[in-house]
């Protein structure tokens, strides 16, 4: 079972599921709160966009109290569909400006574009100050301007309203100060005028906001269809199902504990004012 047939296999799964929740009279969210999951995970979980693995079966069919038989066949047919879950992989270990034009293709395609950040700001917030920076580091003249030129063109990104973008940053990355004050001050009012526009969706997580969930690393997500993670000497681009999934729910879970909207504004004047009377 590949390719399409896995595919085929997976939304048959979600259909059975959602028939046998139907046919327990079970409403979505009560679904969950007995499952000890999120509402938005059985939602993924019916409608295929979330992979079913068997310990998930097991534990649904239990409460949807599945015959035996039926049950050990979708657990089967889950297992399988495990098995078979390929996993594609583009790494880039080389290339500043290059790895800028893939993601913009990334960016092009896609119409929700998610990113977590712990450490550092999203490239499509960057001003051209700070991108300077975060391409200091090893490469020549000529190669830091190229990819400065590339992100600062993904920024454009931002212009088109069929495009939705939600971006969580930590407190820690905004006050990571990149150059000086003045450039960090200049950022925050970029990341501010950007949080403004109708089609982006700010989340900052302050560092008195109690946490229960830890990802240290970023990533970028392209509807539900790729991810992306970077790490000091490479970025790989996953597009396994599976490996998304996951990714889709992490997102979800720092969102939740981000502030947002005029909150997450007043966060970051909060930080600006910091960086303005250390300039001084």
């Amino acid at each position: 079972m590949t390719g399409a047939d896995d595919t085929s296999g997976a939304l048959d799964l979600a259909a059975v599921l959602r028939e046998f929740r139907r046919r327990a009279g079970l409403g979505g969210i009560e679904a969950a709160r007995r499952a000890g999951v999120s509402q938005s995970k059985i939602s993924k979980l019916e409608n295929g966009a979330l992979r079913a693995s068997p310990e998930d079966v097991r534990s649904l069919c239990d409460i949807y109290s599945v015959p035996a038989a039926e049950r050990e066949n979708l657990v089967r047919l889950a297992a399988e569909l495990k098995a078979e879950s390929r996993l594609s992989r583009v790494v880039m270990t080389r290339g500043a400006a290059r790895l800028q034009h893939h993601i913009g293709q990334l960016e092009a395609k896609a119409t929700l574009l998610r990113s977590y950040q712990p450490a550092m700001i999203p490239g499509l917030l960057q001003t051209r100050a700070y991108a300077r920076l975060v391409f200091g580091g090893g490469l020549s003249d000529d190669e830091r301007d190229a990819a400065v030129d590339a992100r600062s063109n993904r920024s454009s990104a931002l212009d088109d309203d069929t495009k939705q973008f939600k971006l969580v940053i930590t407190e820690g990355a905004l006050r990571w100060q990149a150059g000086n004050p003045q450039v960090m001050a200049d950022q925050l009012d970029a990341i501010i005028t950007a949080s403004r526009r109708p089609n982006v969706r700010l989340g900052v997580v302050p560092w008195t906001t109690p946490v229960e969930v830890f990802c240290t690393h970023a990533f970028h997500l392209y509807d539900s269809a790729a991810v992306l993670i970077g790490t000091e000497i490479a970025s790989a681009i996953l597009d396994s199902s599976d490996d998304v999934s996951v990714y889709d729910e992490l997102f979800d879970r720092l969102e939740l504990v981000s502030s947002t909207g005029d909150d997450a504004r007043r966060e970051l004047l909060r930080i600006r004012s910091d960086y303005q009377l250390l300039g001084r």
